[in-house]
């Protein structure tokens, strides 16, 4: 601060006055100023801007019409700028995560704050290279907030502020935060317990001392379950929750615990255990096939036992739309996946309808229904009047027994009684009955060498044929793909041709070697006919069947291919023989 006293306005009036500064010598109004009025007398001046620790030179001024004049000068040195003067608040509010501390700047040191804060870290003597609030400017005192502390630590905090100078710092205090313990909590009961669901929840009392990050229920069938099985998430905090439980299964003890994270770890409630209730399974019905005029094939899937043990399982059907257990049924195992039922005893060209079953504790469950229509009979007759059963196999119609015919279509006679030699001799086509008994001929039918099945004068009846290998191949083949083999076994579709009665003790008809009897579920009724020798005698009665085809074994051989069906063996094997054996034949619908 300075000024000046205009002692003579010159003979015309002061229209300026004030000092002037410079850090040169001679300062002029050129330089920087004051204005402090007009006239003569005293006045004061304030000097601004100024530098510290440096000289300046300072002379009063007073302008009029004549000029500006100038007093003496004087000059001073401003003082240096020094560090500012501050102490650090004490440590408050102290939590596991925060803090609050602060300080009092009291003295600027000659210039500005332009920064103010704390510091703090784990270290002793904190720097602005640590962790720093900002909290302004200017001297006075100033709140600061410590964020993201570990719990149970020790930190050490002073306050700072920066001035030209540079940064000073208060003295150090130090503080230890909270630690964190496990959140307290407590599991609701369970309500509104379905077969599939459940609800629950819990209530956190405490937080322990840190943010409760997640919480929810956990749950399943052993005790103390945990965030690692299933779980709930139902947000964050503290104060009660709900849960819903899902993804239950029927007839099931489960064991529920609610949880809570914190920076601590996993907390859990006390223990609470529910029953979901017994339901009927679930099961479904099994496309139908393998249709006969007397049996059919289907079953089913247990996807689901309910809870409860599946004490049986099966098909039922009848002529109603829907049929249950008191009407005709299987019974085919017990427990959960699929299985097997064959329908046997139906009435031929009748239509059924049929639902898989599965019962449980809860009762007996019923899947979806399907419908078929068994074959209708169907007869044809041969020159000699014989009558024959015929049945469809999946677009083949074939005859169900044995040729029986003593004459060729045109009524010319087969020729018979052959002794041994002449049999063997023969290439003519004749046929034979197995040891010349009648009673073989009307239940196992005629044996006749291939010079019969392919003369041009046929066997078979009008609109009918000799099968040749590939007829017998696409039987097969359908069996095979169409559920008629015994365990999914394509070699095992001899049970499904084989007659239920005709042959002896064998794996055919079940009670040697195989646990499966025959069924005839494909309708085909094998005999075991045996056949004549090319050498005239006969062999095999009731444990093989034969028959033949048209093709040869090659061309102009002395072989043509045969089938047959053993009673050891389960399947339908092609063996070439002489063309003068006696074998079955099967015809085939043109």
């Amino acid at each position: 601060m300075s000024g000046g006293n205009v002692t003579s306005d010159g003979g015309a009036a002061v229209t300026a006055r004030g000092i002037c500064w410079s850090t040169s010598a001679n300062p002029t109004i050129t330089s920087s100023k004051t204005t402090d009025g007009t006239g003569t007398g005293s006045f004061t001046s304030t000097f601004t801007g100024l530098t510290a620790g440096t000289t300046y030179y300072v002379r009063a001024y007073a302008t009029n019409s004549a000029g500006t004049g100038y007093g003496n000068q004087l000059t001073f040195t401003t003082n240096p700028v020094i560090g500012a003067t501050l102490t650090t608040a004490a440590v408050t509010s102290i939590t596991a995560s925060s803090a609050v501390s602060g300080g009092t700047i009291t003295n600027d040191g000659g210039a500005s704050i332009t920064a103010r804060g704390i510091c703090w870290s784990t270290a002793t003597n904190p720097t602005l290279a640590d962790n720093k609030t900002s909290d302004g400017t200017g001297t006075g005192t100033f709140i600061s907030n410590m964020t993201g502390l570990t719990d149970n630590t020790t930190y050490y905090v002073r306050a700072y502020a920066t001035n030209s100078t540079g940064t000073v710092y208060g003295n150090q205090v130090s503080f230890i935060t909270n630690k964190i313990e496990l959140a307290i909590l407590t599991t609701t009961d369970v309500t509104s317990i379905t077969s599939s669901g459940a609800v629950s929840g819990g209530n956190i009392t405490s937080d322990g001392g840190g943010a409760v990050t997640a919480r929810g229920v956990c749950w399943g069938t052993t005790s103390n379950p945990t965030t690692a099985g299933n779980k709930t998430s139902d947000g964050s905090g503290t104060g009660s929750f709900v849960s819903n439980i899902t993804g239950l299964q029927p007839g099931t003890i489960y064991f529920v615990r609610a949880y809570a994270v914190n920076g601590a770890g996993t907390a859990y409630g006390n223990e609470v255990s529910f029953s979901t209730p017994v339901v009927l399974a679930s099961v479904s019905t099994a496309a139908i096939t393998a249709v006969t005029t007397t049996s059919a094939v289907s079953g089913g899937n247990v996807t689901s036992t309910g809870g409860s043990v599946v004490t049986a399982r099966g098909i039922c059907w009848s002529t109603g739309s829907s049929p249950t257990i008191a009407d005709s049924h299987t019974v085919d195992g017990t427990g959960a996946g699929t299985f097997t039922s064959s329908m046997t005893g139906l009435a031929p060209n009748t239509t059924y309808s049929v639902r898989a079953y599965a019962t449980n504790s809860a009762g007996t469950a019923y899947g979806n229904t399907l419908s078929f229509t068994t074959q209708q009979i169907i007869t044809v007759t041969d020159i000699d009047g014989n009558v024959y059963d015929v049945i469809e196999i999946g677009g083949q119609v074939w005859m169900t027994e044995n040729l029986k015919v003593s004459k060729y279509r045109n009524g010319d006679p087969i020729l018979t009684g052959l002794i041994d030699s002449e049999w063997n001799s023969t290439t003519t086509g004749a046929y034979a009955i197995y040891n010349n008994s009648n009673a073989n001929n009307d239940i196992y039918g005629k044996l006749y060498n291939w010079y019969a099945v392919t003369d041009s004068r046929q066997l078979c009846p009008v609109g009918w044929r000799m099968p040749n290998n590939n007829d017998w191949t696409i039987l097969a083949t359908y069996l095979t793909n169409n559920g008629f083999g015994f365990g999914g076994s394509g070699d095992d579709i001899g049970k499904s041709m084989a007659a239920t009665s005709g042959w002896n003790e064998s794996a055919v008809t079940g009670t040697v070697g195989n646990d499966q009897a025959s069924n005839n579920s494909s309708g085909f009724s094998a005999l075991p006919a045996g056949f004549r020798n090319y050498n005239g005698s006969f062999t095999y009665l009731g444990n093989i069947g034969f028959w033949w085809t048209s093709s040869e074994q090659e061309p102009g051989s002395g072989n043509a291919i045969g089938k047959y069906l053993q009673n050891d063996l389960p399947g339908l094997v092609s063996p070439a023989y002489a063309k003068n054996k006696g074998l079955s034949v099967r015809c085939i619908k043109e």
